[in-house]
């Protein structure tokens, strides 16, 4: 079953990154011989092509669930439970293996033009959908409209990638979800509007 087989070599990468990974290792994972990996999936550089891309897909997709469509009403609460959805991933990740996304990307991107061309493709797209909809939270006055929605989205995806980071080194879960809370928190509001303490995710009060 070959996403049986991709997802088993997925979890040898992910655990021992790139340059820790034999195709011995992922042979043994998968149970089969490393002359049946060469033959389907080419070498251990070709297979984790395969792998990080589909993973890149993956994130994108799960972004496009939770950012894509919808009245602009929605938009604001679209983008709180994405940015704590990425915090509260973090929080479970007990074994701090970290995205494979980022680690791939990090271990990789400088050597491999592969790697880092879809690295930069899929940070491309998640700009994209957060901008966009913290364009549809302006125009429905949960965000300042005259802010730029790109430094933004920016901003809010450096925030999520680094609560990904801090969770690695060891930070407790509480303290992943107040960096998104305050991530959303100093996200600037129409003059005279005001955030509610007690729901830092909600920018309306009505």
């Amino acid at each position: 079953d070959e996403r049986e087989v991709l997802e088993r070599a997925r979890e040898q990468f992910w655990a021992t990154g790139y340059a820790g990974t034999r195709m011995d290792g992922i042979a043994q994972a998968t149970g089969l011989g490393k002359g049946s990996l060469y033959g389907a999936f080419g070498d251990k550089g070709k297979l984790f092509h395969r792998v990080f891309g589909d993973w890149c897909t993956a994130v994108v997709e799960v972004a496009e669930g939770r950012l894509a469509g919808g009245p602009d009403a929605e938009a604001w609460a679209r983008l709180s439970g994405y940015v704590h959805l990425m915090a509260e991933n973090a929080a479970c990740e007990t074994e701090r293996r970290g995205c494979l996304f980022a680690k791939g990307a990090a271990e990789l991107a400088q050597h491999d033009p592969a790697v880092a061309e879809r690295a930069a493709e899929t940070m491309t797209a998640l700009l994209t959908l957060v901008a966009t909809d913290i364009s549809a939270a302006q125009r429905r006055g949960d965000i300042d409209s005259a802010a730029d929605p790109e430094r933004l989205a920016a901003l809010l995806l450096t925030v999520v990638r680094g609560i990904e980071a801090v969770a690695k080194a060891g930070l407790p879960p509480e303290t992943l979800r107040n960096i998104a809370d305050t991530a959303l928190a100093v996200l600037p509001l129409p003059e005279g509007r005001k955030r509610s303490a007690t729901g830092l995710g909600q920018a309306r009060g009505d």
